[in-house]
C-alpha cells in the first residue's frame, strides 16, 4: 500500500481543481484534428519594393495575383535595413492599393464654393497649370537690390507629401526648383 504524503495530496487535488476549473471554462482536453487553413498568397507573385512613407527605405513584400491585383504587402525579412519589421505607416501600405475609400475621380472646388464638382484630369491639371503660371508671373524676381540673378518666385511655396517616395521627391524638387522656388518644405521634416 502506497503512501499518500501531504505533498502528493496537494499536487494531485491542484491538478484535479485545474482541470475542473477548465472544463467549466470551455477548454476541451481532448486531442483535436486540426487542418491548416490555405494561405491567400498561395501562388500570388511576390515584389519586393521599398516603403514609400519615409527616408528609411524599409523592405516590403507585395504580393500580387494573376491578374496583377495587390492580395498582401508585409515587411520584407530579408531586407537588411529593416529585417521585416515595418512602423504602423508601412504596415498599412496595403491600403494604398486596395482602399474602396479612395477617391477615383478628380475634384474641384472653386473659390467661395461649398461645394465639390467631378472634373476630368485634362482640366485639372490645365487649371493647375495656368494657376502655377498666374503666380510665378506675378511674383517673379530676376534680379535683387544689389542688381545680382536670382531668378525666383517668393510667391509659391510647397509642403511636399511624405506619400511620395525618394526618386518623386528628387522629381518634385527638381521641378520646383526650376520654376525658381525657394521656400520648399517637406511633411516628413514638420
Amino acid at each position: 500500500m502506497a503512501v499518500l504524503t501531504r505533498r502528493d495530496f496537494l499536487k494531485v487535488s491542484g491538478a484535479t481543481a485545474a482541470g475542473l476549473t477548465l472544463s467549466q471554462l470551455g477548454f476541451d482536453l481532448t486531442p483535436a484534428q486540426l487542418y491548416a487553413a490555405e494561405l491567400r498568397i498561395k501562388g500570388a507573385k511576390e515584389t519586393p519594393t521599398i516603403c514609400c512613407y519615409c527616408s528609411v527605405s524599409c523592405g516590403i513584400l507585395v504580393s500580387t495575383d494573376k491578374k496583377g491585383k495587390v492580395i498582401n504587402a508585409e515587411g520584407d525579412p530579408d531586407h537588411p535595413i529593416s529585417e521585416g519589421a515595418l512602423c504602423a505607416k508601412g504596415a498599412s501600405s496595403y491600403q494604398i492599393a486596395v482602399n474602396d475609400n479612395r477617391l477615383k475621380k478628380v475634384r474641384y472646388r472653386a473659390p467661395n464654393s461649398s461645394s465639390w464638382k467631378e472634373v476630368s484630369w485634362e482640366w485639372a491639371l490645365t487649371k493647375i497649370a495656368a494657376n502655377i503660371k498666374k503666380s510665378r508671373d506675378k511674383s517673379f524676381v530676376e534680379k535683387n537690390k544689389d542688381g545680382k540673378v536670382v531668378n525666383r518666385t517668393d510667391g509659391i511655396a510647397s509642403v511636399g507629401s511624405a506619400a511620395m517616395d525618394n526618386e518623386e521627391c528628387w522629381l518634385y524638387q527638381t521641378f520646383l526648383r526650376s520654376l525658381g522656388l525657394v521656400y520648399i518644405e517637406h511633411q516628413a521634416r514638420i
